[in-house]
């Protein structure tokens, strides 16, 4: 997870709509059907993918009133968390 990368689609969320990174998510998966990527490519798709999910829910915590900046420390230390078990 990148944070500088969350924080920007967090913005373009709060600017335009959760639909587009919701959209763009549906296309990545399909695009992981593909037989012929290779394993470094599917690589730079997960990570894309997970973090868009991370952007969605930093923005939902944003939109539960949480302020930004928390929002994030709250996500990144779930996410260390994560790791850490």
């Amino acid at each position: 997870m990148r944070l500088p990368l969350i924080k920007l689609l967090t913005e373009f969320i709060e600017e335009k709509d959760s639909d587009y990174v919701l959209e763009t998510i549906e296309t990545l998966e399909a695009l992981t059907e593909l037989p012929s990527l290779k394993d470094e490519e599917l690589d730079v798709i997960g990570e894309l993918i997970s973090n868009m999910y991370g952007a969605l829910d930093v923005a939902n915590s944003i939109q539960q009133g949480i302020p930004k900046k928390e929002a994030m420390n709250q996500f990144m230390q779930r996410v260390l968390g994560s790791i850490d078990k």
